[in-house]
């Protein structure tokens, strides 16, 4: 065998992607916050890169000019006040009530004191509720540092997630001293904090209540699991009571808190913000893009006059520019293009769904990226990227753009139906059943039967989990 150096020609094809196709496809598949995060971080690495502000130059001498106009006007005539002051004031009284030694403002001062609007309120913790409980109960040094241990080995439930003794090991205390600390700080508001299970947690809280009650403590004591599946009449049995009184004792339960921590959550909401509204125009639909919260772009005209004018710069220095000029440039088109291509989604999207615009889920019909794909001349990838946390305000509410494409269910009349409205059939079914005698998932499939959509019982169980709904059993109200 010979070693060499050999020449082929070799014809092959290669999908090369530009980087402005790849700034696109980025920029297409970002959420409406992720946008505004990429176009603040490009603002600030951008030179060449500003955003378009509503008071525009041109606005701002139109402003002057019409202020300079009201000021040389010899028609206005000037406020002279004629009022005169009465002979019945009492200044004696007015001097004692403004001659106060309060501190006095100076502009300079009005300037460096910041606004009250700037002040804002915290949320108070529940690590911090605790804490001010625990040294208005005058503890010593000890049972000082012994609470502030429990405290932190609290989660937001507000349960105790470390045993009696590795808190004493941890800060070398003895457990008799941990355990009693303990048992006070059970007594803190808010009622049942500091348990170390549910079961706990819910007899701290019958006895902060004052109720004294066998029956209750039994039941929170030893038959939790019957009492989570709904199975009052074993418990009956078990504790050789009358139903009445389970059902009694099940009722006081379900005013008990089991999560004490709740109230003092401080994760904050996360509103959605549409990208695309759609209202109800005549026969017609009308898209409307929200460009809300997003800055408007363009490129200095600082930096591109310094180009294209010639000016006396070095090589590098303009090379620089045009680099930042390029790249301002190639944003401004990636997200244009993004709203357009949002755009025709939508406009797809309602040209098939139509049905669900004016009357609602229940007329939704199955849909594939393909159909929208094919309808538009794109890739379904494109399709997937663009329908992905984006989200439409229509006349029937707040969906995702991913909502509308659900598979397809046979009915037994031949036509078909998309899996959504049989979530909402079902959703409805489950609604409107007695609360006593609750219908169970097969029951749920024969009147679906009789409504022609022909499903099994176990596809009728997952989309009752998937819309969070309990089984039957868990669901009984007596």
């Amino acid at each position: 065998m010979t070693l060499g150096l050999q020449q082929n020609l070799t014809l092959t094809q290669q999908l090369v992607m530009t980087p402005q196709l790849q700034q696109a496809i980025k920029l297409l598949q970002l959420s409406r916050l992720e946008l505004a995060g990429v176009i603040q971080q490009e603002m600030e690495e951008n030179p060449a890169l500003e955003e378009v502000l509503v008071d525009t130059p041109g606005e701002l001498e139109l402003i002057n000019d019409n202020l300079e106009n009201v000021i040389n006007d010899d028609s206005l005539k000037e406020v002279r006040i004629e009022e005169k002051v009465g002979n019945d004031i009492d200044w004696e009284n007015y001097i004692h009530e403004y001659s106060s030694t309060g501190r006095t403002h100076t502009e300079k001062d009005t300037q460096e004191t910041p606004n009250y609007e700037a002040f804002t309120t915290s949320k108070e913790t529940l690590e911090d509720h605790l804490q001010w409980q625990l040294l208005m109960y005058g503890p010593t040094k000890e049972e000082e540092q012994i609470g502030s241990l429990i405290i932190g080995n609290l989660n937001i439930d507000g349960y105790l997630c470390a045993s009696v003794q590795e808190i004493a090991q941890t800060g070398g205390f003895s457990e008799e001293e941990v355990e009693k600390l303990l048992k006070t700080m059970q007594n803190f508001d808010p009622p049942g904090v500091c348990a170390r299970d549910l079961k706990e947690t819910l007899l701290i809280q019958i006895k902060m209540l004052g109720i004294n009650d066998p029956i209750l403590e039994k039941i929170i004591s030893s038959h939790m699991k019957n009492l989570e599946n709904k199975n009052y009449k074993k418990i009956a049995n078990a504790l050789e009571i009358t139903l009445d009184k389970v059902i009694a004792a099940v009722n006081v339960i379900k005013y008990l808190e089991p999560k004490p921590g709740r109230q003092f959550a401080t994760d904050e909401p996360h509103y959605i913000i549409p990208d695309i509204h759609v209202y109800k125009d005549g026969d017609d639909f009308k898209i409307v893009m929200n460009d809300d919260g997003l800055p408007k772009l363009k490129i200095n005209r600082l930096y591109r006059d310094a180009i294209t004018n010639g000016r006396a710069i070095s090589k590098e220095t303009k090379n620089y520019l045009n680099d930042k000029m390029q790249s301002a440039s190639w944003l401004i088109k990636s997200i244009h293009q993004r709203q357009k291509t949002i755009y025709a989604v939508m406009e797809s999207i309602i040209k098939f769904q139509k049905e669900f615009f004016e009357k609602g889920v229940a007329y939704l019909k199955p849909m594939i990226l393909k159909d929208v794909a094919e309808d538009i001349n794109m890739h379904e990838s494109t399709i997937s990227r663009v329908t992905t946390n984006k989200y439409a305000y229509t006349p029937q509410g707040l969906f995702e753009l991913k909502y509308f494409f659900n598979s397809s269910i046979k009915r037994t009349n031949g036509d078909s139906m998309a899996s959504e409205s049989v979530k909402e059939k079902i959703k409805s079914l489950i609604d409107q059943e007695d609360p006593a005698n609750p219908l169970s998932d097969q029951e749920i499939t024969e009147l679906l039967a009789t409504a022609n959509i022909d499903i099994a019982r176990r596809t009728v169980a997952k989309y009752r989990e998937m819309l969070h709904i309990l089984p039957s059993g868990k669901r009984k109200q007596f």
